[in-house]
C-alpha cells in the first residue's frame, strides 16, 4: 500500500447516501497549525523560527480552542484552509451550497457525466416520483443519440478543423442541449476549498436551509469538520441565533419573484460624476484586462431577467457580483433555444413529452421547494444579479464569447449593451464579442484530460 493510500481522511454521510470528504494532505503544519502561525506572528517579530518552535512544544489545540472559537478572533480563521470533496448531491444542493461569494471550488459539469447510470435524488420516494425520473432520463438519452448524426449535417466540419477537436465539440453541443432535460435533482460532485472561517460561518446557514437534503449536508459537513479540526469548530450553538435562521432562510434561499420582466435594469445607483474622473481608465483599459476593483465604489447596476436553470448555473460561478438563487418552475415556460437545435421529429417529440411531463408535475406534489428536484434545468426561471462595474465588466465580456452557451451568452450581449448605452458619457468601453453566434470547435477543446 502506497503512503497516500494510507492517509485517512474525515468523513460524514446524509440520509440520501451523499457523502462529505475532507481532504487530510497529511502534512505536519495542518490548517489549524498553520492559522497558529499566521496569528503569532502578527502579534511578535521574533520571527517565523520561533514561531514554529512553540508550535513544536505547545501544539496549536490550546490556541485555536482559545483565540479562535473561545475569544471569538475569527480572522485567525482565515489563516488556515481546507478543502472539502461533496459527492453525490443534486444541483440543487450544489447550487445552494455554492450560493456564497467567498465560494471557491469546482462543480462537476453536465458534459462528463454518465446520466444513464447517474443517481437521481428523489427526496418524495414514491413509484410516481421515481417514475417521472426515469422519464426524463430516457428523453435525455433518447436525444443525446438522435443529435450528433443532425448537428454534424446541420455544422458540418471547416477546412482545416481537427477531426477529433470537431467531434468532441459535436459531443458537448449534444450533451449542451441535452441537460435541458436534466431534472434539477441529478446528482452532481463538488469540490470546496476555503479558509476555516468560511466554513465556519456558513455551517449555521446550512442548518436551517428549507431543502432537507441540505440541512443534511451541513449536519455531515458540521460532524466532518469538528472531528478532523475540533479546536476550530465549536459545537455550541445559540437559541437565538438559531431561531433568526430557522425564520430567515425560509425566506432567502429562493427568489421567487412571480411577475418579472424578461430582462430590466431595475436599480442604477452609478455615480457618473466619480466615472468622469478616470474616463482615462476607461477609454484605454485593453481587451483581456480587469478594471481596477477600486471602481467598485461608483455604484451599482441590478438586472433582472429570465434565463434557463442550466445556464443560471453557469452564471452564478461569477461571486464578483451578487446572485439570488432562483426558485426552479414551469411558469415561465422552457427555453426554446434547446428545442431549436433539434431536429424537427425530436423537436416534436419533446413539445409532446414537456406537455405531457407538466400534467403529471401538477399531481406529483404540492410544495413548489421539493418540485425542483423534479423539474428539468431547460425551464426559464426569474433571476436577479446586482454588481458593482468590475465585476459586471467581467462578467458580459467573458460571457459575450463565442464558446459561451447561447442563452447564457445572449443574456451577456444584452447586459454589455445596456451597460455601455447607460455609461457612454463616461468614455467606458466594453471589449464584448459581438460575432454571429455559431457552432464553434473550440468548445471541444474545454476539457481536463488525464495525460
Amino acid at each position: 500500500m502506497s503512503a497516500l493510500e494510507e492517509i485517512v481522511h474525515t468523513e460524514g454521510t446524509t440520509p440520501e447516501g451523499a457523502t462529505v470528504l475532507v481532504l487530510n494532505t497529511s502534512a505536519h503544519i495542518d490548517p489549524e497549525a498553520q492559522a497558529m502561525l499566521a496569528a503569532l506572528h502578527s502579534r511578535s517579530i521574533g520571527g517565523i523560527r520561533s514561531h514554529l518552535k512553540v508550535l513544536a512544544e505547545k501544539g496549536a489545540d490550546n490556541f485555536m480552542s482559545k483565540f479562535y472559537v473561545g475569544y471569538g478572533h475569527k480572522s485567525i480563521g482565515d489563516l488556515g484552509s481546507v478543502t472539502v470533496f461533496i459527492e453525490g448531491i443534486s444541483m440543487l444542493a450544489a447550487k445552494a451550497l455554492q450560493d456564497l461569494r467567498l465560494y471557491n471550488g469546482q462543480e462537476a459539469s453536465t458534459r462528463y457525466i454518465d446520466f444513464a447510470k447517474q443517481p437521481f435524488i428523489d427526496p418524495i420516494g414514491t413509484s410516481l416520483s421515481r417514475a417521472a425520473h426515469e422519464e426524463l432520463r430516457a428523453f435525455y438519452l433518447h436525444g443525446l443519440e438522435a443529435l450528433p448524426p443532425y448537428l454534424k449535417g446541420r455544422y458540418p466540419i471547416r477546412e482545416g478543423e481537427s477531426q477529433t477537436m470537431y467531434d468532441k465539440a459535436i459531443l458537448a453541443r449534444a450533451f449542451d442541449t441535452m441537460r435541458a432535460f436534466l431534472p434539477a435533482g441529478a446528482s452532481t460532485n463538488l469540490a470546496w476549498h476555503g479558509p476555516l472561517r468560511v466554513f465556519s460561518d456558513r455551517l449555521g446557514t446550512l442548518r436551517h436551509h428549507p431543502l432537507f437534503e441540505v440541512r443534511h449536508i451541513g449536519a455531515a459537513l458540521e460532524s466532518a469538520l469538528q472531528t478532523a479540526y475540533p479546536n476550530s469548530f465549536s459545537t455550541k450553538q445559540y437559541t437565538e441565533t438559531e431561531a433568526y435562521l430557522e425564520t430567515a432562510m425560509p425566506m432567502l434561499a429562493y427568489y421567487r419573484k412571480f411577475s418579472p420582466e424578461p430582462f430590466a435594469v431595475t436599480r442604477d445607483s452609478i455615480d457618473r460624476t466619480y466615472l468622469k474622473e478616470y474616463r482615462v481608465i476607461l477609454e484605454t483599459r485593453p481587451p483581456k484586462t480587469e478594471l481596477p476593483r477600486m471602481l467598485d465604489e461608483a455604484g451599482e447596476l441590478q438586472f433582472e431577467y429570465l434565463l434557463d436553470f442550466g445556464s443560471f448555473r453557469d452564471i452564478q460561478r461569477h461571486r464578483a457580483v451578487a446572485q439570488r438563487i432562483p426558485l426552479l418552475t414551469t411558469a415561465y415556460g422552457f427555453e426554446e433555444w434547446y428545442l431549436e437545435e433539434m431536429p424537427d421529429a425530436l423537436r416534436d417529440e419533446a413539445r409532446t413529452f414537456l406537455s405531457t411531463y407538466e400534467s403529471r408535475l401538477s399531481a406529483l406534489y404540492r410544495d413548489p421547494d421539493t418540485l425542483q428536484y423534479y423539474i428539468p434545468m431547460g425551464y426559464r426561471t426569474a433571476n436577479r444579479l446586482t454588481g458593482t462595474l468590475p465585476g459586471l465588466v467581467y462578467l458580459v465580456e467573458l460571457r459575450s464569447g463565442s464558446t459561451v452557451h447561447p442563452t447564457l451568452r445572449t443574456l451577456a450581449l444584452s447586459m454589455g449593451g445596456e451597460i455601455e448605452a447607460r455609461l457612454r458619457e463616461t468614455g467606458l468601453r466594453l471589449h464584448l464579442d459581438t460575432s454571429e453566434t455559431r457552432f464553434d470547435v473550440r468548445r471541444g477543446s474545454h476539457d481536463i484530460v488525464m495525460q
